[in-house]
């Protein structure tokens, strides 16, 4: 059987962190994604997620100096688990997205005063 190891995320980039290593530029960023739902109460909710995201610049990726805060993205990449000791000797986790493709969304209301 084959595996398969695909996330899809469209959401607001919160923090993002700029490195480069030999010559080669990595972003860091966080990235919001909402969920809204009604609870028993028939009250909406909007559950907000947080995700970890890395890409490296490369063919086919938008200029990392475009990602900013509060702008729209869609990502696709693969699921990363690592597991590591923090300093206080606990154990973690840490869930990130290794992006393979990033797209900048134009905001809505710009695309519309552009039109």
């Amino acid at each position: 059987m084959e595996q398969l190891n695909k996330i899809e995320l469209r959401g607001t980039v919160g923090i993002v962190r700029i490195k480069s290593f030999e010559g080669r530029q990595m972003a860091r960023f966080s990235l919001a994604t909402n969920f809204a739902y009604f609870d028993r109460n028939n009250e909406g909710v909007i559950e907000t997620s947080w995700h970890n995201i890395i890409v490296w610049e490369g063919k086919d990726m938008p200029d990392l100096n475009k990602i900013e805060k509060g702008a729209t993205v869609y990502v696709c990449g693969r699921l990363r688990i690592q597991k590591y000791t923090a300093q206080d000797g606990s154990e973690k986790v840490s869930y990130d997205v290794m992006a393979n493709k990033v797209i900048i969304e134009k905001d809505k209301a710009e695309i519309q005063l552009g039109s």
